[in-house]
């Protein structure tokens, strides 16, 4: 909902009485992020008197007060207001200035728009909570049709400003940095009969069906790493934590499948198994066992020899996964904890997909596996959300953790 005049007037209330945010939003009923966001949205200029009631930029000039700096941003409610403090640029928040700047950026962003501007309101607060949540435009349109938009619409109302809203809120257009080369693996030897020609010989409804295999690095001089398992067929995303990146750890958390599931449900779930040569598939004849391999058979292949782009489905979907636990931040992966895998592959694995008619890999796979998916999950702890409970941002993790009373995975 949006805010009203009389809840702007709560806020510029509870900011002269020097009230924190939470404070005023409790007393509200409302979000705290939304008063933030109202507050440095319509907060306006009290000095210089050339400028008073235009809107006071979100970032704010150069020389601000260090008091302005911070949160939350206005003047109100400072003490040396009355002592007249000479410090300019000045900001405030006032209710009315508030309101009426509201009222303006709705008509404008209705221009066009074949909406009242009480339910232009609601769509862009929808929208933007979504995107906030870490939801793409083209999620946000096949899960809420009750919105009445397409993704093209909210990519340009972004584009265009609407609802205060910025293409910095959009994870894919936002340009990506550099890749940075890797240093080349060494190849890992294996037998002829798990090549990757060897895979390609298989019947088409086999190679459709496999896990493709790889591991995920946390910040430089970790030891430990994420063992990533995809299944092609259903794009449900295994994230299991290696306690270092070596072949004897990947065993393990393949055994540790293998005790979840039993021999038979790991043969019916993991029938053809492709991965790269990295040192940590090194142990052909352990990864083999623990997938239940019999004399006479292979589920275990490998790919060419600097052609990881051959299992390329995995490498793709690492993007799901750096959407919590993204690179260049310091997280640290030597602290993660299965409970924290577990929240990853509960939000990654809850995500609509497109490539699914918007049904999400959790839900693919338990039709597509049945009781063994049902043993997977709930022996991974891994939850199926609601589009409406996903947070596929940084924090979700962060906040996981601090409510158990772990510490953050930086520093």
């Amino acid at each position: 909902m949006t805010l009203t005049l009389d809840d702007r007037r709560g806020i510029e209330r509870g900011l002269d009485r020097r009230e924190s945010m939470r404070e005023i939003a409790r007393r509200l009923g409302r979000p705290p992020s939304t008063v933030t966001r109202e507050v440095k949205r319509n907060r306006v200029y009290l000095r210089p008197r050339g400028m008073e009631g235009e809107r006071f930029p979100a970032d704010g000039p150069d020389g601000l007060c260090a008091l302005l700096a911070r949160s939350p941003g206005v003047c109100n409610g400072c003490r040396k207001r009355s002592c007249g403090c000479s410090r300019t640029p000045k900001a405030v928040y006032r209710a009315a200035r508030a309101h009426a700047l509201a009222d303006e950026e709705l008509r404008g962003a209705r221009r066009g728009v074949d909406e009242t501007e009480e339910g232009m309101a609601m769509k862009l607060e929808v929208i933007r909570s979504d995107l906030a949540r870490g939801l793409s435009p083209e999620q946000i349109a096949a899960t809420r049709p009750s919105l009445g938009v397409s993704k093209s619409t909210i990519y340009r109302w972004a584009d265009e400003g609407y609802g205060g809203m910025s293409n910095m809120e959009l994870r894919r257009k936002v340009g990506y940095k550099p890749r940075r080369r890797k240093r080349p693996r060494r190849p890992t030897p294996h037998s002829d009969r798990r090549s990757h020609a060897a895979f390609l010989a298989l019947p088409q409804d086999a190679r459709d069906g496999r896990w493709e295999m790889d591991t995920v690095e946390g910040r430089e001089g970790d030891s430990a790493a994420v063992l990533t398992l995809l299944n092609r067929a259903t794009r449900f995303q295994l994230a299991l934590p290696l306690a270092s990146q070596t072949s004897a750890e990947t065993v393990r958390a393949l055994g540790a499948l293998r005790a979840l599931l039993g021999e038979d449900g790991v043969r019916r779930v993991f029938a053809v198994v492709l991965t790269d040569n990295g040192s940590e598939f090194a142990d052909e004849a352990g990864i083999a066992a623990a997938l239940c391999e019999r004399p006479g058979e292979t589920r275990l292949f490998y790919c060419d020899p600097m052609r990881s782009d051959q299992k390329g489905s995995c490498e793709r979907n690492h993007v799901e996964i750096r959407k919590l636990l993204p690179k260049g931040r310091g997280i640290s992966f030597d602290r993660l904890a299965p409970a924290d895998c577990a929240l990853l592959m509960s939000q990654v694995n809850s995500e609509p997909r497109g490539s699914l008619a918007f049904m999400c890999p959790s839900r693919m796979l338990l039709a597509a596996y049945g009781d063994d998916a049902r043993a997977l999950l709930d022996g991974l702890g891994i939850e199926v959300l609601d589009p409406s409970e996903l947070d596929l941002t940084p924090g979700c993790i962060e906040r996981a953790r601090t409510e158990r009373g772990d510490g953050p995975l930086t520093g």
